[in-house]
């Protein structure tokens, strides 16, 4: 199961670099832009995975204490919850401007 939540921040992140490709338009905040934030989070979010994956693998050879494997295995279902959280936002938010009258 971890290796498809693996694959879905890859997909995520696939999504994040197409849509950071685009020619930034003047007068937007030179701090970055949504798509910055989402290659982030995703990246955070993949990062956080493969540790928690990672760990899992040693504590099975003996080599991390359990407590540690729990903690990183909840910051991974925290962090892939607030993936797919905002996810879910801008889905919902896309199909309000397509509702739109014009």
């Amino acid at each position: 199961m971890a290796l498809n939540i693996a694959n879905a921040l890859n997909a995520y992140a696939n999504a994040a670099k197409s849509g950071g490709a685009m020619e930034p338009r003047k007068g937007l905040d030179p701090a970055g832009n949504f798509a910055d934030l989402v290659k982030e989070a995703t990246g955070t979010a993949k990062a956080a995975v493969e540790r928690s994956e990672a760990l899992g693998m040693e504590a099975l050879a003996g080599k991390v204490d359990m407590t540690d494997v729990v903690a990183a295995v909840n910051n991974a279902e925290i962090a892939l919850q607030t993936v797919v959280a905002v996810r879910d936002k801008v889905i919902t938010a896309y199909q309000d401007i397509i509702r739109m009258p014009l």
